[in-house]
This record gives C-alpha cells, sequence and structure tokens, in this order.
C-alpha cells in the first residue's frame, strides 16, 4: 500500500453507522458514488487521480488486532461487532473513471457496491485519497496548458501538508504533465525523474560566489544547475560562465547545463540571462524560472515571450492555492435494491446508480449523465475495477496514466482549456434520472 493504511483513517461516526447496520442486521447491498457537486469558479474542468491508491484500499481493509484493541478500549462498541470487525474484508466492487481522465460536476468518478457497512467504513479514506489527487492534478493540468510545452517541475514538499501530501502530490502532478519532481521518495516510490539544483545556503557557505559554482559543478557526475540570484543575478551568471570555463580549461566536460533564477523580475531577469548566456558561448545552458509561480504568472510570463525552459513550481501546486478543495461527496444512490435520494437544500442528490457517457465534437466533450442501462450512445467512463473484492486487470503503469491525460487536455478546445472560464462544461442529466428523482420526491419518506 503505497501510504497510510490504518482502518482507523476515517470519521468516528462511519464506525458507529457500521456497528447500528450490524445490530440491526442491515446488510443488503448498497450502491455510493463519489462525485463532485460543483466545480470552484475558476475551475473548467477536473483531472481525475487517486484511482490506484483507492483500489489497493479497498483490497487491503481490515482490522488489525491493535486497532481493534483500541476499539475495544472505548467502551463503545460491542464484542459481537468487534468480532465481525476482525473478520471483515471488502467483498463488493468497485468501478471508476480511468486517472487521467477529464470530468465535471455532478459526475460520479467512483461507484462502490458491496454490503453497506463495507462500502460505508471506505467513505472517509476514499475521499480523502481522491479528494487530494485530484485536487492537485487538476491544479498541475492549469499549469502544463499554461506552460505552453516548457517542462515543469514539482517544487512543494516542503510547503506540503505533510510528507504524505507532498508524495501523492508529486505523482498527481506528474500525471498532469510534469516532467519531474524534487521529491526524492516520489520518484522512488513511483519512478518519476528528479530534478533540482542547490539552496542559496550552498553559495553563502562560500567566500566566493564563484568558487561556490567551481565546486558544486566540479562534484557533480552529471550535467546540473546553479542558482545564480543569492546575490545579483547578471554577476551570478558571469560567475557561473568563469567557473564553468575553468573547469573546461582543465579538461573537464561542460557540467553546466542550467540557471536557475528564484526572486526579483523574473521576466527582465531571464531576458537579461539569455542574451549573457548567448554571448557568453553558453547558448546551451537552458534557463529555469521559480520563486512564488502559479499558472496565471507561468501564462504572463509566456505570453510576454520571456526566454525559459522550465519553470519550478512549489507552493501554489502542492497546496492548490486559489482553490484549496473541492466539494466531493460520497452518497448513497441505491440500497437493498431500491434507489435513494438525498433532499437536503442546496445538497441534493440525483438517485440510481450511474453511469456517465461521453461523445466528443468540435466544441469538445459533452457528457450525458444517465441510469446505467438507459443510454448507449458516447463512450461510457465509470469501468469496473473490481468485483467479489478481486482487482478485475492489472492497474495501468503511471507513464500510462500520463499519457491518457495528455490527450485528454488536447482534445480540451481553447475555451475550456482556458484559465480563466470561458466555456461552461456541457453535462446533461438524464430523463430517466430525472423521472426517478421526481417520483421519489412525491413519495414522502
Amino acid at each position: 500500500m503505497t501510504g497510510p493504511s490504518s482502518a482507523l483513517l476515517t470519521d468516528f461516526y462511519q464506525l458507529s453507522m457500521a456497528q447500528a447496520y450490524f445490530e440491526l442486521g442491515m446488510h443488503q447491498a448498497a450502491t455510493f458514488e463519489l462525485f463532485i457537486r460543483r466545480l470552484p469558479a475558476s475551475r473548467g474542468f477536473l483531472v481525475f487521480a487517486g484511482a490506484e491508491q483507492a483500489i489497493e484500499l479497498a483490497e487491503r481493509f481490515r482490522f488489525a488486532p491493535a486497532e481493534l484493541d483500541y476499539l475495544s478500549g472505548l467502551g463503545r462498541f460491542s464484542r459481537r461487532f468487534l468480532r465481525y470487525l476482525e473478520e471483515l474484508r471488502f467483498s463488493g466492487s468497485i468501478a471508476a473513471m480511468a486517472e487521467g481522465t477529464i470530468f465535471f460536476g455532478e459526475e460520479p468518478v467512483v461507484r462502490v457496491s458491496a454490503p453497506i457497512i463495507e462500502a460505508q467504513l471506505l467513505e472517509t479514506r476514499l475521499m480523502n485519497i481522491c479528494h487530494f489527487q485530484t485536487l492537485i492534478a487538476s491544479k498541475a493540468a492549469r499549469c502544463v496548458i499554461a506552460a505552453g510545452g516548457r517542462e515543469l517541475v514539482d517544487f512543494g514538499l516542503r510547503r506540503a501538508h505533510e510528507a504524505d501530501a507532498g508524495v501523492f502530490a508529486a505523482r498527481a502532478a506528474f500525471i498532469a504533465g510534469f516532467g519531474a519532481t524534487a521529491n526524492v521518495e516520489a520518484g522512488r516510490r513511483f519512478g518519476i525523474p528528479l530534478s533540482g539544483t542547490m539552496a542559496h545556503s550552498f553559495i553563502q557557505a562560500h567566500d566566493q560566489e564563484e568558487d561556490a559554482f567551481r565546486n558544486f559543478l566540479s562534484v557533480s557526475e552529471a550535467p546540473t544547475a546553479v542558482l545564480v540570484d543569492t546575490y545579483d543575478t547578471a554577476r551570478g551568471v558571469e560567475r557561473a560562465m568563469c567557473a564553468a570555463r575553468r573547469l573546461e580549461s582543465g579538461g573537464r566536460a561542460r557540467r553546466l547545463a542550467a540557471v536557475r533564477i528564484d526572486s526579483g523580475d523574473l521576466a527582465a531577469q531571464a531576458r537579461l540571462t539569455r542574451s549573457q548566456l548567448d554571448r557568453g558561448g553558453f547558448g546551451d545552458v537552458k534557463i529555469i524560472l521559480s520563486g512564488g509561480l502559479d499558472e496565471c504568472q507561468i501564462e504572463d510570463l509566456m505570453r510576454a515571450g520571456v526566454p525559459v525552459d522550465a519553470f519550478g513550481v512549489g507552493t501554489a501546486l502542492d497546496t492548490s492555492a486559489d482553490a484549496p478543495s473541492l466539494d466531493m461527496a460520497y452518497k448513497l444512490q441505491s440500497y437493498a435494491g431500491k434507489p435513494r435520494r438525498k433532499r437536503s437544500a442546496g445538497k441534493a442528490t440525483w438517485p440510481g446508480i450511474k453511469q456517465v457517457y461521453r461523445q466528443q465534437d468540435e466544441l469538445g466533450p459533452r457528457d450525458y449523465v444517465a441510469l446505467e442501462g438507459e443510454c448507449e450512445s458516447g463512450t461510457a467512463l465509470v469501468v469496473p475495477r473490481i468485483d467479489h473484492g478481486r482487482r478485475l486487470a492489472p492497474l495501468p503503469a503511471l507513464s500510462e496514466i500520463r499519457d491518457h491525460c495528455r490527450r485528454e487536455l488536447a482534445a480540451l478546445p481553447a475555451s475550456m482549456r482556458a484559465l480563466h472560464v470561458t466555456d461552461p462544461a456541457r453535462v446533461e442529466i438524464s430523463a430517466g434520472i430525472r423521472a426517478l428523482a421526481q417520483r421519489l420526491d412525491a413519495a414522502e419518506p
């Protein structure tokens, strides 16, 4: 399991409800759907991510002896119920969209069908997994669009909300199109290429800036980048070139691959740096820009024609700073063979077990949310992944998920790719769902 797997990573009320279901003999089949009610105002689409970890959660779900001991000590759960939990394994089915798929509001991205206790106990952690990775993948996709083909590197671990958030943010960003991460553990777990330069402290630890560059380059096993803005960017660039020339004159192969600028007027400094590098015979050396960047700043730099080869994005990515949460829900759609509907003001759900069918035309994706079996036109997006507790097929490699996301983004029209939403998604709720909702509303519970 690539992440925390404790069955106690849940809300207390999930266990309270599970005990109530157990004591009441309510073990019939239930179907829950995971979806986003509405997109943040700044988002025209979302990118689904986290399915791999969600499937692993279901496959490995169980209560360890120490966890059961803890629950027993609370004095809130019966011995019969705790014995039931000891043997509990997920025996149901899960269907989900493919990771990297573009989706919109009111569309189920994960569907869980199982005895109600099993399906209920997955809720909190399942939402936790899919919410975070979808949030970050969607933010990263905006950066990818803004960068217009320039390389992007995830620099966000130090500002992420703890270690696992940083690791899974790197995974989600890679799915969306980032080329590398500075997060070494994410590189180890997921095979994501690593990238990094140096900190200002390395420069400051030397009496002379040029000595710092020369020493760093001399011990590097491969061409690398140096940080040139510790004191003065223009002087830093000149000193980096001098250090590289001295090493080359001593018979060393060129080690200076890029310079990184992390502060100040990035546009002006990048233009000056490009001119310095070209005049100095370092036309092949790349320029990396970083320092509090987000997709809007990246778009501005690209529109201004700034000479840049790569961007490092940190805090804004790993915290999804402009939209730090999604209105995600996991709601009961069917129990004991009957459709169910929540009618709370502002939070009503569409009832029944649903599918999302997608058609593609010159205006982009057109989605049709319908009851299972109601519609046959278009591609069904919610695909079976687990049946009777067992995985149906091997999960795709991360590189395959990334390729799928690239194709999904490329298929979006310019109006939907825009950072400022100009064209709302085309999502239609079927007549069958609407009729079912009316019927349930007419039958007062």
